[in-house]
């Protein structure tokens, strides 16, 4: 097992780097480092990648068993959980029939991301790492082939097959969404990041970048079954419905702090332009910018439905999902996200008819209120 202790003489080699630039600086120095390294780089090209990667990547057939065996693994987990478990579950709660069939992939979300976030900032804040509040630091003392201290091999081995299972999940067990397509491509991308990352020995980055990513899951998972648990048993829970609101917003303001601020900031930087300070020819530089780029564009085009979702909050409607189709009879068909959805024809007076009486309506169905 790997130490990971930082001593003296890693400090002291170590390059004095600013640690959380702002914009401009991200996107000033990071296109004039990356200008340049591309300028410098007159032998790139497939043949050179090539002996890069045969050079440079270090995986073992062990390593990437184990990583087909964990993801068929967290497969029949997820399985032998929604039936024993979640479907039980939703039925017990008598949920609608539309968000009993939605409610165990969220569940099974839930508890997988929770866990392996909370995993990923044990290693950021109770251990001797100190890339969350250092992030150039990720590149101190890089070496090719370097060993990969056992915790954070854990965390990738729980991550990387968790990915694998995840892109045949969306394909052959979750609902189909509109975004169902990006989410392939971000679990590849994710994969490949994190694959990748751990061959060339850049897992310290990767432990940075998945902690930045999962608290947002947990927040949409948690936010959405307390959406499928307000309307349950013919009434409406006033709870849940305070929770979902409540997960919003904060779901919100986390997706743009961790994924819009921390996310470019910290880790882009660190690989733009912290990375070349401390390793001036570092393998694949180009490669796994590219991939980080692609993870924040697809960062903003997921903003984008939380805005209109936020538009529509203000509008005082109900939180439902934005990403979803909608059917003939005006029934969702998949779960994802978030969105308003009140339909425009409830009328005043169904409102204050049901609020004399008791009552709560919710897409122009009363329903008993409770707490």
């Amino acid at each position: 097992m790997a130490s990971h202790t930082v001593d003296d003489s890693t400090s002291a080699g170590a390059v004095e780097m600013d640690p959380m630039p702002g914009y401009v600086d991200l996107i000033t120095k990071a296109s004039t480092v990356m200008y340049g390294a591309l300028r410098d780089c007159s032998a790139c090209g497939l043949e050179l990648s090539k002996r890069t990667l045969l050079d440079n990547a270090y995986i073992t057939w062990n390593e990437i068993f184990l990583f087909c065996f964990c993801a068929f693994l967290w497969t029949q987990i997820r399985q032998g959980l929604t039936e024993c478990l979640f479907k039980p579950l939703a039925q017990r709660c008598k949920l609608q029939n539309k968000d009993a069939a939605k409610m165990p992939e969220s569940a099974w979300k839930l508890v997988f991301y929770t866990m392996s976030w909370s995993y990923s900032t044990y290693l950021l804040f109770f251990t001797s790492y100190t890339f969350f509040y250092d992030p150039p630091s990720v590149f101190y003392d890089w070496k090719s082939g370097m060993s990969v201290p056992t915790d954070i091999a854990i965390a990738y081995l729980i991550q990387g097959s968790f990915y694998g299972h995840s892109i045949y999940a969306t394909v052959y067990m979750d609902a189909w969404r509109k975004d169902s397509a990006v989410m392939v491509v971000h679990h590849v991308i994710t994969l490949a990041l994190i694959s990748f990352s751990y061959a060339f020995r850049y897992h310290n980055v990767g432990v940075l970048v998945l902690f930045l990513h999962d608290i947002n899951d947990i927040q949409l998972e948690f936010t959405k079954l307390n959406v499928y648990l307000k309307s349950r048993g013919g009434s409406y829970y006033l709870l849940n419905d305070i929770l979902s609101n409540m997960g919003s917003v904060s779901f919100s303001i986390t997706w743009f702090w961790f994924r819009l601020y921390w996310f470019p900031l910290k880790v882009l930087y660190a690989t733009c332009v912290s990375s070349l300070q401390s390793v001036p020819h570092i393998p694949f530089y180009f490669f796994f910018n590219a991939l980080l780029l692609a993870l924040l564009l697809m960062n903003i085009y997921w903003f984008l439905f939380i805005v209109v979702f936020v538009v529509k909050v203000l509008k005082m409607k109900e939180v439902n999902d934005v990403r979803e189709y909608e059917e003939v009879e005006g029934v969702k068909a998949a779960a994802a996200g978030l969105v308003p959805a009140h339909q425009a024809n409830d009328s005043d007076h169904q409102h204050d008819h049901s609020a004399v009486h008791g009552k709560h309506v919710q897409n122009g169905v009363s329903k008993d209120k409770h707490l």
